[in-house]
């Protein structure tokens, strides 16, 4: 099985392993863009599908390529990754006593001229009221500048709840496992694989 994670993510790819199915990992290289009227949800899911199609064209072999995409929303404004201390803690200061709604649409392409199967996984995370100074203790510890919300909830962000409501909460690190295993299984990959199978 040539299976390929269409991502330099290194949660994704952490995440991934958790499965222990031999991969590799292709930089998809698309424009994440916004579309006029496009939901969350929608850009999600063809963010993922478009991320699995441009790594399914670099390939000459058969394979099985996962795509995956996350969006996050506080109210109708999106959430994008801070990249700064001072962008991080503005972001968690609006989110201060909020729900942030998370979208992470996962894709798998298996065959030329076949769209992607897919799945969408809501997360809603109740954030607790915070002071100021929790804010930039925390900031300055977990240092969450590459994450969309602001904290990383695998870490020290889940300090920061009050509650996390999901099917599936490796969605909300930017993979969803379970839907992620529905599709290879759908794909006809039995997982687990035996010891023998995932050595290679």
């Amino acid at each position: 099985m040539n299976l390929i994670l269409a991502s330099t993510s290194p949660y994704r790819r952490r995440l991934l392993e958790r499965l222990r199915l031999p991969f590799t990992c292709i930089d998809p290289e698309i424009e994440e863009s916004l579309q006029d009227g496009e939901s969350p949800q929608a850009r999600a899911c063809r963010l993922a599908a478009e991320k699995a199609l441009s790594a399914a064209e670099t390939l000459q072999d058969e394979a099985i390529v996962i795509g995956s995409d996350q969006v996050a929303c506080l109210g109708s404004e999106i959430l994008h990754k801070p990249g700064t201390p001072e962008a991080a803690i503005a972001q968690l200061t609006a989110s201060s006593g909020q729900t942030v709604q998370f979208w992470t649409g996962v894709s798998l392409w298996t065959s030329p001229g076949e769209a992607p199967t897919q799945r969408v996984v809501p997360c809603e995370v109740k954030i607790r009221e915070l002071n100021a100074d929790e804010i930039s203790r925390y900031v300055a510890l977990d240092q969450p500048l590459d994450c969309a919300g602001s904290f990383k909830w695998e870490s020290l962000g889940i300090t920061l709840f009050e509650v996390m409501r999901t099917d599936d909460p490796t969605a909300l690190e930017g993979l969803p496992l379970i839907a992620l295993s529905a599709l290879l299984r759908e794909a006809g990959v039995s997982l687990p694989l035996a010891a023998q199978s995932a050595q290679h």
